[in-house]
């Protein structure tokens, strides 16, 4: 079984900080991207930050400068720290990653459950 579990969401202040992060189990052949997005309650899912095999990572306008995601040293994890976090963010966030599994010859996008992020007035 391929699994992707995120954890660190928990209840802040604004303008306090979070490190998410989200490891990836199962028999993997190679992971090409990884994607971090959030869900508000009552709104559409949305695109947060993304980090490719080569390194290089894209934000969402309405985190970039504050938000940075990062492979862990451990090779199927990702993280994403938070800094100066509103009340806008949040939100449920939940990992991504287009993963090739061994034996499979194509790659395949699977989810995390979420962890949920509440950040206070």
């Amino acid at each position: 079984q391929l699994e992707l579990a995120e954890s660190g969401g928990d209840l802040v202040q604004a303008g306090g900080s979070l490190r998410l992060s989200c490891a990836a189990s199962g028999i993997i052949f190679d992971i090409n991207s990884w994607n971090w997005y959030r869900q508000a309650r009552g709104k559409q899912r949305e695109w947060v930050a993304g980090i490719i095999s080569g390194g290089r990572t894209n934000y969402a306008d309405s985190v970039k400068g504050r938000f940075t995601i990062s492979r862990g040293d451990a090779k199927y994890t990702v993280y994403l720290e938070m800094n100066s976090l509103k009340p806008e963010d949040t939100a449920i966030y939940y990992c991504n990653a287009n993963i090739r599994r061994t034996g499979s010859g194509r790659y395949d996008d699977y989810w995390g459950q979420g962890t949920q992020v509440t950040v206070s007035s």
